[in-house]
């Protein structure tokens, strides 16, 4: 990890901590935000990009390296269809409108998930930002888009015993970094810290496996409303936490 030194001060006092290198965020809120408003839900999805945009600047600045965000997941597809249309419609403005930025600022882009459900107008974006961004080498920004933790246990498990099937590897050899390596976030640092906004105290199916020694924050805040400051003070608590991982 790096020294909270190293970066931007985080509070005072705060000196023998570590800040995160990878952060997660369950991005909830944007419905409530808009009804408590008496506005239509695709504007609390609007400015919950907004927030976006500016939580991964806020991320940059405080030098976290990694921040992934669940931004649709395999069961929003249960949502109404003008809805999950709206969220299509966004993602597209998205990637188009920041794009270049990302570029800019040296951002590498990655995506969890099976993407390529989606149409062919957003998957052909998708693969466009990618590659428009692999060669970057500063901070990471991971996107799960139509991602599903359990889908992605049971589809590391079926390449592991196809490559069991076919001699590639011993199954007395798979253990837990064996697996973790056939995970999609396996060429990512370890997950430790994952944020979950709007009060809700769940996981959603979002980095099951990634998340066992991760610390949980939870708060109220509803994700429109989730700011630089709010994502400092998650930071800061961070730091103050002793992680043990089983040990004294």
């Amino acid at each position: 990890m790096i020294p909270l030194s190293a970066k931007e001060p985080l509070a005072e006092g705060v000196t023998d901590g570590e800040r995160p290198r990878h952060v997660a965020i369950i991005m909830d809120g944007n419905g409530r935000w808009a009804k408590q408003r008496f506005l239509p839900r695709l504007a609390g999805h609007r400015q919950g990009v907004e927030t976006v945009r500016k939580i991964t600047r806020a991320a940059r600045a405080l030098g976290i390296e990694v921040l992934t965000l669940y931004a649709f997941s395999s069961e929003n597809w249960r949502r109404p269809e003008e809805e999950v249309s709206d969220l299509m419609g966004l993602l597209k403005h998205f990637i188009r409108t920041d794009l270049n930025d990302l570029v800019r600022d040296n951002v590498r882009l990655r995506v969890i998930g099976n993407y390529r459900r989606f149409g062919p107008d957003i998957v052909a974006l998708v693969d466009d930002a990618l590659r428009r961004t692999a060669a970057n080498t500063g901070p990471v920004l991971v996107i799960a888009l139509n991602y599903g933790a359990q889908a992605e246990l049971a589809e590391a498990a079926k390449l592991l015993a196809a490559k069991a099937r076919d001699g590639e590897i011993d199954p007395d050899t798979i253990d837990e970094a064996v697996f973790g390596e056939a995970l999609q976030t396996s060429e990512l640092p370890p997950l430790d810290l994952l944020i979950r906004t709007s009060g809700e105290h769940r996981l959603s199916n979002f980095l099951l496996w990634q998340a066992a020694y991760a610390e949980l924050l939870f708060v109220d805040t509803l994700w429109p409303d989730f700011d630089e400051q709010a994502l400092k003070d998650a930071v800061q608590q961070f730091a103050r936490r002793q992680r043990r991982f089983g040990g004294l």
